[in-house]
């Protein structure tokens, strides 16, 4: 569980962690956590997603009960897990404590019953159903317990002994500071709390909020769990710093590799939609970077599986099975996110299906083959040599993916079979290997090389080809191309070509074949035309189609789509720069950018920018309207951007941000060290299309306003940048706050006083 929030990250003391015997380097980890579980990923269902901030006795119980009803617990989904908000929070002084100083368990959600704590209760009613449970902490040690000078069980020290200053993260109740594990007593208080925990009868903790400076509590954590005699699996979340993994792998069984996959993007604080496929997609790099480091006693993971309620889930069929996919190649804990009490049955059956699952329980890690702006492909070798390659769709027309079996490291051979984990459908390959796969869909293949030529179908494949044009061109010429990537002939074959209303299409070769043997392809040339517009970036859909015969069967049919984009060149004296992948388009006074991007805040600085250079200055008046933002998660940010060298992301200072988020206000961020990095914020309102946006600089303090009618100014904030140059860039910027989605902001009237 995450709660997005803004603040400056308490300093890495290098010497204390050494001190701890913790080393901060990268590269391969060191050995998995030998706590005796983590074997294979986690399977089970935690509370966050859908119950989120009310879990309950009942609810919980609920939850656990449906994991043993719905036979999803014959499948392996053996975990309950309870997240946050399980204990008493009077505010922001943080949780209530016992005389120990640990947190106390909210009677009125999880009544006790007789002796027993109401955590303790929950427990034994799952562990009575033949599953395992699972709770929640956060590091460090409540600002009530040092209110109180609370004892330290079983030791002569307390509370104050061990505290420090340090504000550490609990994302929704705060109130917890750091400890000094160079003090005697720390790890006693550690020790105290797992013990506890233990005697509850807790088989999983997850400790949420772990940054680098958390190392110790993460070595604390781990030696007390240990300590307890129970088999306690470790789980870290979130976002963890991928340069740090050895210490992840030698401490805990798994670690979250970045933020949460929920959206919170549900009306009026409903949990649904629980995600949406914008947070999937951002896996994808997050999953080929980890690859290295997980295996058996400690895995990457990915969040939370939302599955299992349809629509109510946030994505579509496909997308669904590309999650479950992507995380059953990663060998990710599937941890159930959704309510278990209302399944869908279609969502029931893509959790059982066990081909899937035991992709997921190998315990061995995809590699990415290869990447696109429009496809993945994802594949790890079997203990008995065959392959399971992921063909991922991130379009949004279907279209071919394809690999080889040389590129999954395959042997060669007469003959590949293809099963298809899914469906089932068996066909067989020479060795390109590929499929139409629906958009943000995928095909899930395993692989088996055959020293004759498989007795099924062939695997017969169509795209389209678009040669290399600029992008404000009208006029196109693409190709597409049937392919038979088997060793079996196809006959009675044909193509289309199709666009919208006013595109001319003019084909220049034949387009229909009587055969095509294996390992062949038919290939027919088009040349488009598309009408001129005057839209910032304007689409136009193509859709191929192809049709053909397999002996005697009746003619298979497949499809193939594209989204063209035009737009047009931005000229002086504007410029572009973009540290992720964008575009950019100018028509009159409008300004558009396409842009992707992780997020503009700390360490990450991926956005595309229209600026001009060296136009800011003492007394510049900067405006600007926001017509839309589209295609983006709820905390996408869009406006004006500042900085002393807006081509540095990394480096350059003088830096902020005046930017609205579709659903989390307009908001003033800034660099308040002067290290190229945002890192404080200011917020005030809800975004609204079109909004105005002015930011105003008198010497090196600046303000920033927005306007939902360009007449009332509202103020987002007044700040300080000391490193801001007496010329500095200025533009307009957009990053889609997810990595591998492109989002739109369209602007007009970007005027700033000379």
């Amino acid at each position: 569980m995450r709660r997005q929030i803004r603040g400056v990250v308490a300093a890495f003391t290098g010497a204390l962690l050494l001190t701890m015997g913790i080393t901060a380097t990268g590269g391969q980890p060191a050995q998995a956590d030998d706590n005796g579980v983590g074997l294979k990923p986690v399977l089970g269902w935690s509370s966050w997603s859908f119950v989120r901030r009310n879990p309950t006795a009942q609810t919980i119980e609920a939850q656990a009960k449906a994991l043993k009803t719905s036979g999803l617990a014959k499948n392996g989904f053996v975990y309950a897990n309870v997240d946050d908000f399980w204990y008493q929070c009077p505010g922001s002084q943080g949780p209530d404590v016992d005389q120990y100083g640990r947190w106390v368990t909210d009677p009125a959600k999880f009544p006790p019953r007789g002796g027993e704590n109401g955590i303790q209760v929950v427990a034994d009613y799952v562990h009575s159903l033949g599953l395992k449970f699972g709770l929640y902490v956060t590091p460090g040690i409540s600002q009530q317990a040092v209110a109180q000078n609370t004892a330290i069980k079983g030791t002569a020290y307390h509370a104050r002994d061990i505290a420090t200053s340090t504000t550490e993260n609990n994302y929704n109740c705060g109130g917890m500071v750091g400890i000094d594990y160079t003090k005697p007593g720390a790890q006693s208080f550690i020790d105290s709390w797992a013990g506890q925990f233990a005697g509850w009868g807790i088989d999983y903790l997850k400790i949420d909020g772990v940054g680098t400076p958390d190392q110790q509590d993460v070595q604390a954590w781990s030696d007390a769990l240990k300590h307890t005699g129970r088999p306690i699996h470790l789980e870290l979340s979130n976002n963890l710093d991928i340069n740090n993994a050895a210490t992840w792998a030698k401490l805990s069984n798994g670690w979250r590799t970045g933020g949460d996959i929920e959206c919170y993007c549900g009306p009026d604080d409903s949990s649904y939609p629980l995600t949406t496929w914008a947070s999937v997609a951002s896996r994808f790099d997050q999953v080929a970077a980890w690859a290295p480091y997980g295996g058996p006693g400690g895995y990457n993971d990915y969040d939370s599986l939302e599955i299992g309620n349809g629509d109510h889930n946030g994505l579509t069929p496909d997308e669904r099975r590309t999650q479950m996919s992507l995380w059953s190649l990663a060998a990710s804990p599937l941890v159930l996110g959704t309510d278990l009490t209302h399944l869908d049955p279609a969502d029931l059956a893509l959790l059982k299906n066990t081909d899937v699952l035991a992709v997921d329980q190998d315990g061995i890690d995809a590699k990415r083959i290869s990447s696109d702006p429009n496809s993945q492909v994802f594949a790890k070798t079997e203990p008995d040599g065959d392959v399971v390659v992921g063909l991922f769709n991130t379009g949004s027309a279907p279209r071919e993916v394809a690999t080889t079996a040389a590129a999954l490291g395959l042997p060669a051979t007469r003959d590949y079979a293809l099963r298809e984990l899914w469906n089932q459908q068996l066909t067989e390959s020479a060795g390109r290997i590929a499929a139409n796969v629906p958009p943000h869909g995928v095909v899930l293949y395993r692989v088996h090389p055959s020293r004759h030529t498989v007795a099924a179908a062939p695997d017969v494949s169509l795209a389209l080809n678009w040669a290399p044009a600029s992008s404000d061109s009208t006029t196109r010429t693409v190709t597409a191309v049937l392919s038979d990537n088997g060793s079996r002939p196809i006959t009675d074959t044909g193509l289309t070509l199709t666009g919208p209303s006013g595109t001319k299409i003019t084909t220049h070769s034949p387009t229909s074949a009587r055969t095509i043997r294996g390992g062949h392809a038919l290939k027919a040339t088009y040349s488009v035309a598309i009408p001129p517009s005057a839209e910032l970036f304007a689409s136009s859909d193509f859709q191929g189609t192809a049709a053909y015969r397999f002996r005697s069967d009746g003619r298979t049919g497949l499809t193939a789509g594209d989204t063209i984009t035009v737009n047009h060149q931005v000229t002086a004296p504007y410029r572009t720069f973009a540290s992720t992948t964008a575009s950019f388009s100018e028509s009159g006074s409008r300004l558009g950018i396409r842009a992707q991007g992780a997020d503009l805040y700390n360490g990450t600085n991926e956005y595309g920018t229209v600026y001009l250079p060296g136009a800011e200055h003492d007394g510049s008046v900067t405006t600007v309207k926001l017509d839309s933002q589209s295609n983006t998660s709820v905390w996408a940010k869009a406006g004006i951007m500042v900085r002393n060298d807006i081509t540095q992301p990394d480096t350059s200072a003088g830096y902020l941000a005046l930017v609205a988020t579709p659903a989390n206000g307009y908001l003033l961020d800034w660099d308040s060290d002067g290290d190229g990095k945002l890192d404080s914020q200011d917020s005030t309102g809800t975004a609204v299309y079109p909004s105005w946006l002015k930011l105003v600089r008198d010497g090196t303090t600046y303000s920033g306003y927005y306007s939902t009618d360009d007449a009332t100014w509202n103020l987002v904030g007044t700040i300080t940048v000391p490193t801001a140059a007496a010329t500095q860039d200025v533009g307009l910027t957009q990053t889609s706050h997810a990595s591998g989605t492109t989002g739109e902001a369209d602007f007009d009237t970007f005027t700033t006083t000379p």
